[in-house]
């Protein structure tokens, strides 16, 4: 566990990943690991403003991708690809897996032109584990409901997240060496006993 590594949690709106993403980084930091905690979109001022207009104003489908592609580009140079130069561990709450499944699956933009911004922002850097947070579409649903204030995204209906939640499948089946796929539908307890197994793994 010498190099600096670049983790990502992913999953549908409501999966209780963010619920889990400060556990995940401690348990990091109690093996003796620096670690910063990141998100997208945001991490870096533009990508905060970014992410502001992205999760509140509508828009084009291609338009969402482009932005959060832009927030992408940001990220990983003003913080990301720093970080890990230094030595320090980087978790970040999504990455590009997200568009594919977001813009890609929920908002169908072609698979084709989300390849070309990939390999455009980040060609040959990819996280070195991405965690992805699985549960059904109405278990996630009932946890959004005790949200107060609901962004765009989490206000769409439950066909959006169903074809969300495919692509994210498809995406780890494809990427079968990168991904672990968490049982979100679990106890914490439960998730927790399946991350400590992950980090051990690293």
């Amino acid at each position: 566990m010498n190099k600096a590594k670049f983790i990502t949690f992913e999953g549908v709106d409501g999966a209780g990943k963010s619920t889990h993403l400060a556990w995940f980084a401690d348990a990091l930091r109690k093996r003796g690991k620096e670690v910063l905690v990141t998100r997208e979109p945001g991490g870096t001022p533009l990508g905060e403003c970014l992410r502001d207009i992205l999760l509140n104003q509508p828009m084009h489908a291609e338009t969402e991708a482009l932005l959060m592609f832009a927030a992408r580009l940001e990220h990983i140079e003003q913080v990301i690809k720093p970080a890990l130069q230094r030595g320090v561990w980087v978790v970040s709450d999504r990455f590009s897996d997200a568009s594919f499944a977001y813009q890609g699956g929920g908002r169908g933009v072609k698979v084709e032109k989300l390849e070309q911004l990939e390999c455009w922002v980040h060609e040959n850097f990819q996280p070195d584990l991405t965690l992805l947070f699985d549960v059904p579409v109405e278990v996630a649903r009932q946890r959004l409901s005790k949200n107060t204030t609901l962004d765009r995204f989490e206000q769409e209906k439950d066909s959006f997240f169903e074809k969300v939640r495919q692509a994210y499948l498809d995406r780890c089946k494809k990427n079968p060496d990168r991904f672990a796929l968490i049982n979100a539908a679990k106890t914490p307890e439960e998730v927790k006993e399946d991350l400590e197994k992950e980090i051990l793994s690293l």
